[in-house]
This record gives structure tokens, sequence and C-alpha cells, in this order.
């Protein structure tokens, strides 16, 4: 009954107990956190109608909620240092966020002049508001705030909790350290496309393609074992789709943008009401990206190789390595 609950070997509960401990935490989290805006700072502010600022409240108390959570899993569920979810804050790391967050930039850029060009998109004006109950500046901070929080609480939780106790949870002794990193990398990136199924405007397209960009935000953690580029890429990506350029974002529109467009091009191509995500020249961005990270990680690692200790709990690293080190060859004695 015991092994049901408990991972003798690691010495901490199973995986699904641990991820059911930790979402009670986070609901927790929440409703503390909720619970403080609601009785505490709405009564001082006269009451907070829908907006930019409880936009924005919402995209942190969310945040606060997924790592607050985290930092009480590390230690007393998981048995780890927070930072090893993908939080080493060095110099490597900061670049990785830099060269991120260009990224989804550019390929965002891209996949706009291409539509432009291809006459698929009319722009209709720039500084649009489509609430304008409220300053556009301020959906713009509000945005900017938003997508900065999605960029780290989703890539925190699909890829650095996610990803890597599932990793470990797969890795036995028939199950090497890489099919199962390999195999977390898959079901994860596949419950990232599920938890948008119910957006606006959702098919079972635009699922399947959200698959694959969590295999495209994921492949920078699997290939360096930190969330930088990750969250940086999440970030861009989506301020640069919505805001930027006005595009659909996973289904939902803006309130505000820097473009205003009509989409004109085939559905098919351009993603249509959902988002560029889910359309073939999405899919395109994807590829060239996965093509600039893999390069990156390489010029700047020297090597663009699986990060397969993911799947290695820290306190079996030594005993596993041990286990599968080869064993000495014999040599044949001399007989004198």
């Amino acid at each position: 009954m015991k092994k049901l609950f408990w991972k003798t070997e690691e010495n901490r509960l199973r995986f699904f107990w641990r991820f059911a401990a930790y979402a009670l935490l986070i609901i927790g989290f929440m409703f503390l956190l909720s619970a403080v805006v609601e009785w505490g700072i709405r009564p001082i502010a006269g009451g907070l109608p829908d907006g930019p600022l409880l936009q924005m409240l919402s995209s942190l108390i969310t945040t606060a909620a997924m790592l607050g959570a985290a930092v009480l899993a590390a230690r007393r569920l998981d048995r780890r240092k927070f930072a090893d979810y993908g939080f080493h804050f060095n110099r490597r790391w900061w670049l990785d966020l830099g060269f991120g967050l260009a990224l989804g930039a550019l390929l965002m850029g891209l996949i706009f002049l291409v539509e432009w060009g291809l006459g698929w998109i009319q722009i209709e004006g720039t500084q649009v508001n489509r609430a304008p109950a409220w300053p556009w500046g301020a959906w713009m901070l509000s945005d900017a705030v938003l997508f900065l929080c999605v960029g780290i609480y989703e890539e925190f939780f699909t890829r650095g909790y996610l990803l890597r106790n599932l990793a470990e949870a797969f890795r036995t002794r028939r199950i090497q350290p890489r099919t199962a990193l390999l195999l977390a990398y898959l079901i994860s990136s596949s419950i990232f496309g599920l938890l948008h199924l119910a957006n606006n405007n959702a098919s079972l397209i635009s699922t399947l393609n959200l698959v694959a960009a969590g295999l495209f935000l994921g492949l920078g953690y699997v290939l360096t074992g930190e969330l930088a580029i990750s969250i940086g890429l999440h970030i861009t990506w989506n301020f640069f789709q919505g805001t930027v350029f006005g595009f659909p974002v996973s289904g939902g529109a803006s309130a505000a943008s820097l473009i205003g467009i009509t989409q004109l091009g085939p559905e098919w191509t351009t993603g249509g009401a959902f988002g560029p995500e889910a359309g073939a020249l999405g899919l395109t961005a994807m590829l060239l990206g996965s093509l600039a990270i893999g390069l990156w990680v390489r010029a700047s690692r020297g090597t663009a190789a699986l990060k397969t200790n993911l799947a290695i709990y820290p306190g079996l690293a030594a005993p596993v390595a041990a286990a599968e080190a080869p064993l000495p060859e014999k040599t044949p004695q001399s007989i004198d």
C-alpha cells in the first residue's frame, strides 16, 4: 500500500500525489490573494470595474499563486531547490532570455510582413482602442503585464514543473533518461495544447497546432535545462501577435493594439479568428524558430543536445550514473 503513495528510492511522494498537492496549494494561494483584492483593495479603491487595472491584478495574482505554491512544493513535495525548475539567474540565463524575447518579436514580425505582402491582411489604422472607456496607453501597459505574466506562469507550469516531474516519473530501470525526457516533452506539449481547447474559435486544427507550439516553446528548456528562452519567446510571441500587430491571440482579441487589421487570407494559412499559431504560416515560423534555438544553443554552449539529466532526480544522480557505467573489460591474466 505504501508503494502507491511513496517512492522509496527518492524518499518522496509519487508524482501524482505531489501534483495533486501542488494544485491544492495553487488554489489556496489564488483564494488568499483574491480575498486580499476583494476585501482589501476593492473597498479602498472604491471598486475595481473591468478594465486594464483589473486585468493586471488578475495576471499578477495568477503568477504569484503559481510561483508561491511552487516555492513550498519545491522544498516540501519535490525535495529540490526552486532554482532547479529552470531559474538559475546567471549571466547565461539573462542572455538566453534576451534571445528568446528577440526571437518571438522577429518571428511574429515575419508573419505580419508575409501576410501583408501577400495581401492577406488589410491595415485599418494605428493605436486602435476596442474598449475606449479606458485610455489606449492603459490597455497597452496592461497587455504588457498580462503577456509577461502568461509567459512566466505557463512556461513554469508546463515546462519547468510538469515536464521535469513527468520525466523523473517516467525514468525507470527499463526507461532510459533520454526516452523519459522525450515522453515528458511530448505529453507536456499535448497538455499545453489541450489547455487551450476551450478558447474562443478553437478547433481540432488549432489544438494540434498548439501541441506543436508546445514543442516549439519547450525546445529551449529541453536543450538547456533553463526556462529563459521559453519564457522570453512566449512573452514577445503573444505581445507582438496581439498588442502590436492586432492578430487574435489563441482565439481572443486584445482590447487595444498598435496596428488594427482585417484578416483576408485563407484560414488554413493565416489561422483565421484563432490566430497565426493555428495556420500554416505559424507552423512555418515555429520550424524556423526551432532551427534558430538549436543554432543559438550550439553557439553559446558548443553543443545542442537534450539535457537528459532533467529526467534524473538529483538524489538518484550518483547511483544511476554508477549503475549505468559500463563494466571494465577483463584482461587476460598471464601465467607464470
